[in-house]
């Protein structure tokens, strides 16, 4: 690579890797070490292809669903224990997005990598499900599936989220005025 091409990669690094990291964490259902080793192969990757790539995020993003489908698809997952990270502090404001966060990644963490990976792709990444199930493989009707089974185990595992939903996206208890109503000619 010549020193031309490795500016543009260390700009697109160092641009983009925070997003791409988000991403790989969901992913990995809340493990950032492993979301970390997933997003450094894939910008290996990403570096050994970058004079023939014409959009590298959306190869490393490539790598990245790629690389979690051969996780789930082993046979005996390989899975390192991580060691705890201590809480972050937040101010009152945040409070409530950092709670919010920490339950939907252990909720997404208690699901298949498969169903988290459809979630992601599709709320996350906000892909339709046409797109999503060319980068997986399958059918539209497969994502569709997977996306029911998916939320509805989400929902089961981790009703604590629905708490925290905002109003608007509860939906509203029923009506119990029974009074009369008056109805003129």
């Amino acid at each position: 690579m010549d020193a031309e091409s490795q500016e543009r990669f260390r700009e697109f690094v160092e641009s983009r890797s925070s997003a791409l990291l988000r991403t790989a964490v969901l992913l990995c259902g809340g493990d950032r070490h492993a979301a970390e080793d997933q997003l450094q192969n894939a910008l290996v990757k990403v570096a050994d292809r970058w004079r023939g790539i014409d959009d590298p995020e959306a190869y490393a993003r490539q790598v990245l669903y790629r690389q979690q489908i051969s996780r789930w698809r082993l046979k005996w997952p390989r899975r390192e224990v991580a060691v705890a990270e201590p809480p972050e502090r937040a101010s009152d404001g945040e409070q409530g997005a950092a709670e919010l966060r920490v339950l939907m990644r252990g909720a997404l963490a208690r699901l298949t990598p498969r169903q988290r990976t459809v979630l992601v792709l599709r709320y996350f990444e906000d892909l339709p499900e046409a797109d999503v199930a060319r980068v997986l493989g399958c059918s539209v009707g497969t994502v569709r599936s997977t996306t029911h089974r998916s939320l509805a185990r989400l929902r089961r595992l981790a009703p604590e989220l629905a708490a925290l939903a905002p109003a608007a996206a509860r939906p509203a208890a029923p009506s119990r005025d029974i009074s009369p109503v008056e109805v003129r000619p």
